[in-house]
């Protein structure tokens, strides 16, 4: 027998189930009604809140973060102005230069967008 349901639009696995008349990733624990999941947005990048992240948003670092090659660390609490979303190739979907460190890619899981 086949599955005929949907992937996770979250995370994209297989791994999909029903429940009552929600479907549930077991890799994410994302739930999401069968309704909705024409409705959804695949390119939509959010914050750690779940807020839509858009190209020159301003948006505060949630915990500190090691950079590799370079012996500084990027503090909780630092704020990045005006980042640009990239594809995730590595799993890094925000590009920005931080200030005292330079340009880096950041996660979107990492970050929580200012509202200005």
């Amino acid at each position: 027998m086949e599955s005929t349901l949907p992937n996770c639009p979250e995370c994209g696995s297989e791994y999909t189930y029903e429940d009552g008349n929600l479907l549930v990733c077991p890799m994410c624990n994302h739930e999401w009604s069968a309704e909705d999941d024409t409705a959804v947005e695949e390119n939509e990048i959010k914050d750690v809140n779940g807020q839509v992240l858009n190209d020159g948003d301003d948006v505060t670092v949630i915990k500190d973060l090691k950079v590799k090659g370079v012996s500084s660390v990027i503090k909780q609490g630092t704020k990045v102005k005006g980042i640009r979303l990239v594809d995730p190739e590595d799993g890094h979907d925000i590009d920005c230069k931080v200030p005292g460190i330079g340009q880096v890619g950041l996660k979107s899981s990492v970050v929580k967008k200012v509202n200005k």
